[in-house]
Parts: structure tokens; sequence; C-alpha cells
């Protein structure tokens, strides 16, 4: 119904227009129930260029609406805004059909990157706000009917692993079998071990300043793919990759396709990006100044959107012939839009429990019944906003190179850091200065070892989870304990990282995330069993649930929905898909948490205020019944969305 309102005004727009319209017809909120279920204030939009009073403008759109089943008309408000009222019983019973609007399909793939940890040590805190707010944003673009391609690109021949690669061979003089048998050692956590040794590397370098030779030495070597060093190199980078998708898979985050940087070199990739840069004179060689020697980009060709001092970022290539990270990020974006004339090879890496495939890119061989990946019509990129500047250098290179739909298409899909709070570090047994138990929240910092672990952090939200259920289900069987524990913690953990929007910084605190009350996750997750035991209970009496479809007759809802507070909870649920377009178009996967909660709260004070069950009216009782099931199954739409699940019992 919604989409039929769109579609009419947009046709009556451009009817008053004479042509295609620009404008985006927005469907909001009214301030007050009493002025409708919509308000439309596109005659405000249209003002400047029709010359006209926007009242006079909504006047005439209204009067070039077709008729629309459930719409039981339309009012001019105020100076211009048109108010839409619904026939609340055509409404509810369309509902109760199971007639509302599914989401069109596109044939335009989406790619969304996220996670991309350097696979040099176990994933931290901050690392789960990037593939919480990639996966969600996944999630809604598929609700909505998009194609979407998740990437999570592999820096496996950067600086991070060069530093456990020294620390293994020339601090601890391994070999490549010794550091494997670490790795098959199921005593040992070997992402962990890497975390300690990459720390212990970073201060020996502090220590000894010539050390850092070895670091070059080593990124050479890895870069070249030959001997011990890349040997060390290979193996490290394979096995935390392997150890980040499992500690991703707790939170239930799957990839389609691991691209990794030693592919992007071995292929050649920056080579045929290099020369087509040069050809269309995206960069020139610098001859003078710092930059001698250098391939460069014109300052004039981007701004620095940090606002900070960010010169040597323009440098593509230096002047001993080695690419910045940007010259290859800009390689892999022309990959993503298909504009590079050249492919990875793909092998399967692993496959989930699920059976979902994950590939891995490989520059030899390959798998010819791979999956096509690339060739993208939109890309977004989930990279935090420190990254901002080296993105925008991103973009200016694929415009310097004509290609400007596919800049324009380029999202940055930026989020600010993720700190803890003292008492949470307190509970993670993380020792504070006094100064730092004063302050709202404490920054963590992998590179002197002072973080967070993913893992460590869901194991504890588990294990606090669990007291909570064994005290209220002390009777239930451990395993099944441990299940429910779990689904409340992860349900606390994404909706603490998702109720923020991106340009937030997040203090994570235990205690907040854990609670059943307030705007958290488990209270979202306590609504939706809230509606199941309702359903549950009234089947165990022995009762089978109405047949609503015949029961509940146009004529009917409408007598019962003329009850405001009953209308509202309807109409908010049969929003749902609707909170998740706006929340794309903002890309802002917060307005969904906002959303549920918002739901969930409204649904909680019906259960307080109907005894569905108990209620002696049949007519009503139906009524009650069904509501709460649409309810559940909305929340539950919903929750699913944000990669909650709901629990038996909490």
């Amino acid at each position: 119904m919604f989409r039929q309102i769109e579609a009419g005004l947009i046709r009556a727009v451009e009817e008053a227009l004479g042509g295609a319209a620009a404008i985006k017809v927005t469907l909001e909120q009214p301030k007050q129930s009493s002025f409708g279920e919509l308000a439309i204030p596109v005659a405000f939009q249209l003002a400047r260029q029709l010359k006209r009073a926007p009242k006079a403008i909504a006047e005439d759109l209204v009067s070039r609406m077709p008729k629309v089943e459930g719409v039981a008309g339309y009012e001019i408000a105020g100076n211009g805004y048109i108010n839409v009222r619904l026939d609340r019983g055509a409404y509810a019973a369309s509902l109760v059909r199971g007639a509302e609007e599914q989401p069109g399909t596109s044939a335009d793939k989406v790619i969304v990157e996220h996670t991309n940890i350097n696979p040099n040590k176990a994933a931290h805190i901050g690392h789960l706000r990037n593939a919480i707010l990639g996966d969600t944003f996944v999630r809604m673009l598929r609700r909505s009917g998009r194609q979407v391609e998740v990437q999570n690109y592999i820096d496996n021949t950067g600086v991070q692993v060069a530093d456990v690669v020294v620390g293994f061979y020339f601090l601890e003089k391994k070999t490549p079998a010794e550091v494997e048998a670490l790795i098959d050692d199921v005593s040992i956590r070997f992402d962990y071990l890497c975390w300690d040794l990459y720390a212990r590397t970073s201060s020996y370098y502090r220590e000894n300043p010539n050390a850092i030779e070895w670091r070059n030495e080593t990124l050479h070597a890895i870069e070249a793919g030959a001997g011990n060093l890349a040997e060390i190199g290979r193996v490290v980078a394979e096995a935390i990759v392997g150890a980040h998708l499992r500690t991703m898979y707790r939170l239930g985050i799957v990839y389609d396709v691991l691209p990794r940087e030693s592919e992007i070199l071995h292929l050649n990739f920056w080579a045929a990006a290099f020369e087509l840069l040069k050809e269309r004179g995206a960069i020139y060689l610098e001859s003078a100044g710092k930059n001698s020697g250098c391939w460069v980009m014109p300052s004039s060709a981007f701004r620095d959107s940090s606002g900070h001092d960010e010169e040597d970022s323009k440098v593509i290539v230096r002047s001993n012939g080695t690419v910045t990270y940007v010259g290859k990020d800009i390689a892999y974006q022309l990959w993503k839009f298909g504009l590079l004339g050249r492919d990875f090879y793909y092998r399967p890496w692993s496959r989930y429990p699920d059976g979902h495939l994950v590939w891995v890119t490989t520059d030899r061989g390959g798998d010819h019944k791979m999956p096509r990946f690339g060739a993208a019509s939109s890309v977004y990129n989930v990279i935090d906003s420190r990254q901002s500047y080296l993105q925008d250098v991103v973009v200016a290179g694929m415009r310097a190179l004509g290609f400007e739909r596919q800049a324009e298409a380029s999202i940055h899909f930026s989020y600010e850091m993720v700190a803890l709070t003292p008492r949470t570090c307190v509970e993670l047994g993380i020792e504070l200065p006094e100064e730092d138990r004063r302050r709202a929240f404490v920054e963590v910092s992998g590179r002197k070892g002072l973080g967070v672990k993913a893992d460590d952090l869901i194991d504890k939200l588990i294990e606090t989870a669990l007291v909570e259920v064994e005290h209220r289900h002390a009777e239930a069987a451990p395993a099944e304990r441990r299940r429910v524990a779990e689904q409340i913690a992860m349900g606390a953990l994404r909706y603490f990282m998702l109720k923020f929007t991106r340009n937030s910084v997040i203090a994570f605190d235990f205690q907040e995330a854990l609670s059943f009350e307030g705007e958290t996750g488990p209270y979202v997750q306590y609504a939706a069993v809230r509606a199941a035991n309702i359903l549950r209970k009234f089947v165990e009496r022995g009762e089978d649930l109405p047949a609503f479809e015949s029961a509940l007759t146009r004529d009917v809802l409408e007598r019962w929905f003329e009850t405001e507070a009953l209308w509202q909870l309807l109409l908010l649920a049969s929003k749902s898909r609707g909170a998740i377009e706006r929340a794309i178009a903002a890309g802002e996967p917060a307005h969904v948490a906002k959303y549920a909660f918002q739901l969930a709260q409204a649904f909680n004070i019906f259960y307080h205020e109907h005894a569905v069950i108990a209620e002696p009216d049949a007519e009503k009782r139906s009524v009650l019944l069904w509501l709460t099931q649409y309810v559940r199954a909305q929340l539950l739409s919903t929750l699913d969305v944000l990669g909650i699940e709901q629990p038996e019992y909490m």
C-alpha cells in the first residue's frame, strides 16, 4: 500500500511538472497520531521549482492522486503537508491476508567489503564493530531485494604480518616447520600467541631501532613469495584468517570471497592500474622536492576531508619503486567494478556449518565452478573514519581515470572507534591506573598489547548471561541453558554495536549491554519471547488458534482497531520494511535497531494492558491473538536483519 501511495504521488508530481521528477517522495510519521498515518512534505520541495505556494501545490497533487485500496483519504494540513488517513479495517484485513508488499529484486550487484583484519593476531573489540556493521548492512540490503557480495580483504603482505614473522624468525629463531607445529598444537591459541608476539616485536623495535631492517627484509621476502620468511608469513596469515572466520561465525557473520593482497601483487593488478593511471594523466612523476622520483596524484584531484595534513598520502609509487597501499587500493577498487581488465583465480577456502562456501583468491589454477566475483554496480567499503582521507584518494583516482559513475558509487561506510568503560575493564581483568578509572571511557591499543580480544569478550558475555539463565531456569538441561545464554550474549553484543550511529564513539559496557531493561538486545529479545509464550500457552490449554483470515473480517477489524493503542501498535509493526529502506537510504543500521526497540517497547505496553489468553470476549481475543502473532513475526523479521536470534526463554 505504501508503495502504491509513493507511486501515485510520483505520477502526480510528474504531471504537475510536465515531465520526470528529480524529487524523492518521502513518507513521514506525523507529529501527532490525530493528523493521520502518514505525512508527505513534497509540496515544500516543489515550491521553488513551480513558483507556487506549497498549499496550492498540495491541493493540486491530491486532486491527481489515484485511488489506493486501504486509503480513506488525503488532507491538506498547515501550509502544505499532505496527510494520509488509512482505512483501518481494510488495512488490517490486508495484513491478515498476508498481502504485505514484497521487495523487488535487483539484477545490479552490490559489494560490501568489511572486517578486513590484518592476519597477524587475534581479532579485537574494534574489529567486531566493523564486522557487525558490515554484516547488518548486508542483511538490510538483501532483505530489500538487492544482490550482495560480501568481501573480506586480507592484507597478507603488509607490515603487521611482517612484524609477527620477524618475531618468530629473528627473535625466537623458529623455522617454518616449527611455526606450523605451533598452529597444529591444540593446546595453543595461535592467534593469541601472535597477539603477544606482535606486541613484543613492537617493543623490541622501540628499544633496538636498527632492528627495523628485519621488517624491511621480511616485507621484500613476503612480496617476492620465496624463502623461509615468506613461508612463515604464508602459514601465519592462513592460520590467523581461519581463526578470524571462526570468531566472526560465532556472531553469525559469513563471507563470500576473501581477496588477498598477495594476488593483487602476483597477478600484476597494480601494474595494470599503474599503466592506466599514467596513460590518462591521473598521476605524474615528481621531479623536485621531498617527493622527487615518486609518482604522485595532483593535490587538485582531491581534498583532505579529515582536515589533517596528509601530504605523503598523495604518493602512489615511492621513489624506490614500491607502491603505497593506497595505490593497491585503487587497483582493488577498479577490479570491484570490473574496470581493471583482469581477474583473480579462486579456490574454495572452507565451508560453513550451514553449507555456505567461502572462496579465496589465488594466483594460479583455480576452480572453474566458482561464482562470478566483482563487477559490481556499487561498492561499500566498511572502514573506520581514520581512513577517510585515503578513501578520498581512491575515489579521486577513479574520477581522474574518467570513471565518474563508479566514483559516485564508491561509498566509504565509515565508523568511529570502540572503547571500554572503566568498570568493564575491571570486569575483564584489565588493570587501570587511577587516572583512567576516572575517565568516561578507556581507549585500547593492539600494538601495545592493551586490548580486548573478541573471543574473550564473547566468552565473558556468555559466562555472565549463563549465570542469569541458570538462576531463572535451573530445571533446564545444561546444553539448553548454554544455547540460550549464547543467544542472549550475541544479541546483547550485536545490538550494542548497532544502536549507536556510525559517527559515535562507543564505550562498551557489560552491564548496560546485557541488561533486560532499556534499549538493549535482551530487551528486544524478551518482547519476542513474551509474544511466543502467549501463543504457546494458548495452544497448551488445548485450544487451536482461530482461522484468522475467516474470523477477522474487515468490519470486525475496523471495530477493534478504533482503539487507538491497538491501531498504533499494528501500524508500527507494519512499518518494518519501510524502516529498513529508510535505514539503507541513510546508511545507518542504527535506525533498524531503534525501530526494533520501539516495536518491543510498544508490545511490552500491550502485554501489560491486555490479558490476551484470559480475554472473555471471543472476538476481541481473536484480534489480540492475531495482533500478538503479527507483531512477533515482525519482531523476528527485524531481529533477523540485526543478526539476532530469539531464545526459547529468558
